[in-house]
């Protein structure tokens, strides 16, 4: 599996990003081939030079699928709005996606006195 992920800098005009951002979500949820999709806004930044206030994901199920989402007429336009709504304060990139269920990883952790290899 595949996702773009959209790490969004704390707004400028804030009232202008949050009108936009349903526009953006119609838009994006019409692109051909995707799967799902996720929003964390941010509570609190850590560590890092970004202000990331919001991190948005779109997952699909290739690479290929989700370049010929963002290339068709939804994922351009949803493209359009974001640039609009967050004035290019935003980086985007694709990840290939891995994922385990917290039971799995525990179920395959050593057992205690076991040597970590």
């Amino acid at each position: 599996m595949h996702k773009l992920v959209i790490m969004i800098e704390a707004p400028t005009d804030g009232s202008a990003f949050e009108t936009g951002w349903p526009e953006f979500l119609h838009q994006a949820e019409r692109m051909p081939g995707l799967v799902r999709e996720a929003t964390s806004r941010v509570d609190f930044m850590l560590y890092g030079e970004m202000a990331v206030s919001m991190v948005h994901e779109l997952f699909f199920d290739s690479m290929e699928d989700a370049r010929q989402a963002m290339s068709s007429s939804p994922g351009r336009e949803a493209g359009k709005i974001l640039q609009r709504i967050t004035g290019g304060r935003m980086v985007l990139f694709f990840a290939d996606h891995k994922q385990d269920e917290i039971e799995n990883i525990r179920r395959l952790k050593p057992e205690a006195g076991e040597a970590d290899s």
